[in-house]
């Protein structure tokens, strides 16, 4: 018996749902080098335009030149620095609680917090449309898991009345493939009243969401007794990589003691918190970045209508125009390529069969004349295609 793997690769290039690594020879930005070719690109989560700022590069490269490059070990030994410590601080102030711990990807942070805080007797109970990192820690952390209907109240309730044991609901703040926001007063409210915890992961929440770049849980004026496990990441609208959990002191002290996602991992380098340290600064200070990436959202938006395409209810930088079959998606993104747009064509299993997508992002590093320009091409492309029916 051997395991027929150029069957299945066959298999997924015959249903248009084949993955290639575009190979980016430049540094993120509106515009891109990528296979060789100049292209505005509209795929990128660099939603504030911070990771290429100069500041935040200079940041990156005097934290090497005092701290080395590698943190050495896990935290827990020695890898544990300063720049660490201050930026876990600094998150802390940022989010309003009392501590939060860093985390190497935010895969790793939401493996973290769900298998530290929930086992074999108890509850997780997670949105249809999480982001694969939260169902697989559900999945992964032995306790009884169920999956109520996208951002649906009620759904939550019913599963609630039938949860066991300690019960975490776990939610996406943004749902990175629709830009939806979820709605979490009424989840909270519903949580509260079972005396279950809530848990977010807003990764596409924070820069964007909120007064002051706080995310959703700032957006909604919601705070610790309503989200007690807040998990935001850094490689997005913070620009750098990393991620945290931000919470009450018991909180993490429980994931340092229990997670083993934080226990057995080396630490991120001390340069990247140093240059996190800096976006975080300009994160809250430079408000005009946030204002101008609202005004590019309504102009996208407005132009989408008036050119008849099928947007999602989103009001954040996500702007999936829903297309459906794989194959349309595919040629439709191929055709905005050739016209020197680069924006990705998301396929089944990352989203619902029938539901492909053009998932367009919007930075505050675009100007409004390279949105225009999108919007020109997306006209152009949608007259070549086929109708849907002919696909």
């Amino acid at each position: 018996m051997s395991f027929d793997l150029a069957a299945r690769l066959a298999a997924r290039r015959a249903e248009h749902l084949y993955r290639q690594r575009p190979l980016l020879e430049s540094p993120q930005g509106p515009e891109v080098l990528v296979d060789g070719r100049t292209l505005l690109a509209f795929c990128s989560n660099d939603y504030l335009g911070l990771a290429n700022h100069p500041e935040v590069v200079r940041a990156l490269q005097d934290g090497a030149a005092h701290w080395g490059v590698g943190g050495g070990a896990s935290h827990l030994v020695v890898g544990h620095g300063t720049p660490h410590h201050r930026l876990e601080e600094a998150l802390a102030e940022f989010t309003g609680r009392p501590r939060a711990l860093l985390f190497s990807t935010g895969y790793m942070a939401n493996l973290a917090a769900v298998t530290a805080l929930v086992g074999q007797g108890d509850s997780v109970l997670e949105d249809r449309l999480n982001h694969a990192s939260l169902l697989d820690a559900g999945l992964l952390s032995g306790a009884r898991f169920s999956r109520y209907l996208h951002n649906d109240p009620a759904s939550l309730v019913g599963r609630l009345d039938k949860a066991t044991g300690n019960t975490l609901v776990v939610t996406d703040g943004v749902f990175s493939m629709d830009g939806d926001l979820a709605n979490l007063p009424a989840l909270c409210a519903a949580a509260r009243e079972k005396g279950a915890w809530v848990m977010v992961d807003d990764a596409h929440g924070f820069g964007p969401l909120g007064a002051h770049g706080g995310g959703i849980v700032e957006h909604f004026g919601l705070g610790p007794e309503d989200v007690p496990v807040l998990v935001g990441t850094l490689g997005k609208a913070f620009g750098t990589a990393g991620a945290f959990v931000a919470g009450s002191e018991e909180l993490i002290e429980t994931l340092i003691q229990f997670a083993r996602p934080y226990i057995y991992t080396t630490s991120q380098p001390p340069a990247l918190a140093c240059a996190t340290l800096k976006s975080l600064e300009l994160l809250r200070t430079e408000g005009w970045r946030r204002e101008h990436l609202t005004r590019l959202i309504a102009r996208f938006r407005a132009g989408a209508v008036e050119l008849g395409l099928e947007l999602m209810d989103s009001p954040t930088p996500i702007q999936p125009l829903l297309i459906g079959a794989s194959a349309r998606a595919v040629e439709f993104s191929r055709l905005l390529r050739e016209r020197g747009f680069l924006v990705g064509a998301i396929r089944p299993p990352t989203v619902p069969a029938g539901t492909a997508r053009l998932r367009v992002t919007l930075s505050a590093a675009h100007t409004e004349e390279q949105v225009d320009c999108l919007l020109a091409a997306l006209g152009e492309c949608q007259a070549l295609l086929p109708a849907e029916e002919d696909a």
